[in-house]
């Protein structure tokens, strides 16, 4: 029963993942000179190295959103262990793609919002990283309880992209965007810097340590 819901639970999250990750590579491919190009805060058409780090952050972010939910089906990874591996190395090489190709953008053209939004997504871009070669490694090393909080870990910052628009979309919907503006210098801008990442790593601890003392 426990198997089934959450099978269902990541399946309906996938399929709400696919309009952002089908949008992000529409994203992607502009900065790569396919389709017309766009000049927006992210892709300028005087800016051909920005454009084509934002364009390797969007099309890899897409791949490793899509897929990390994946690794956490438990009869996926039991049946099928050589795809769970495989996606694994994967999603690490796309995932150090996406961080270090947004952190070369934050230092090449920095963000909208400024410092505070340069300083919050970089730390989310540098934490992604982290994460994805930890999991690979404590896979590698066989300490398979520290391999699946990394994967944890790396399951939520895959994902905080979305959850950034998401945030977004239900603050809208409850309060006509207050606290928030076009700059994102608001203050709830500037508490999503790292509202989108941070709170659910915390959570992921919690769960862990709770976790190990067997409650």
């Amino acid at each position: 029963m426990h198997a089934a819901v959450g099978l269902a639970l990541i399946s309906l999250l996938i399929l709400l993942l696919l309009p952002f990750a089908h949008h992000a590579v529409l994203f992607g491919a502009e900065g790569l000179g396919i389709g017309t190009l766009r000049d927006t805060y992210l892709i300028a058409v005087d800016a051909p190295f920005g454009n084509l780090a934002i364009s390797g952050h969007m099309l890899a972010g897409a791949v490793v959103t899509l897929l990390a939910p994946l690794q956490l089906i438990p009869w996926l990874r039991m049946r099928h262990p050589g795809w769970h591996r495989w996606s694994g190395r994967v999603i690490t090489l796309l995932g150090l793609v996406t961080g270090a190709a947004g952190l070369v953008h934050i230092l090449s053209r920095g963000t909208i919002g400024g410092w505070v939004m340069d300083l919050g997504f970089g730390l989310y871009g540098l934490l992604l990283m982290l994460a994805c070669v930890q999991t690979l490694r404590t896979a590698r090393a066989g300490r398979m309880r520290d391999h699946r909080a990394w994967a944890l870990r790396t399951f939520w910052l895959a994902i905080g992209s979305w959850l950034y628009r998401v945030h977004y979309g239900l603050w809208y919907l409850a309060t006509d965007g207050l606290a928030s503006n076009p700059d994102f210098s608001g203050t709830f801008d500037l508490m999503q810097n790292f509202a989108f990442y941070l709170p659910y790593l915390l959570i992921v601890e919690l769960w862990l340590r709770l976790q190990r003392r067997g409650v």
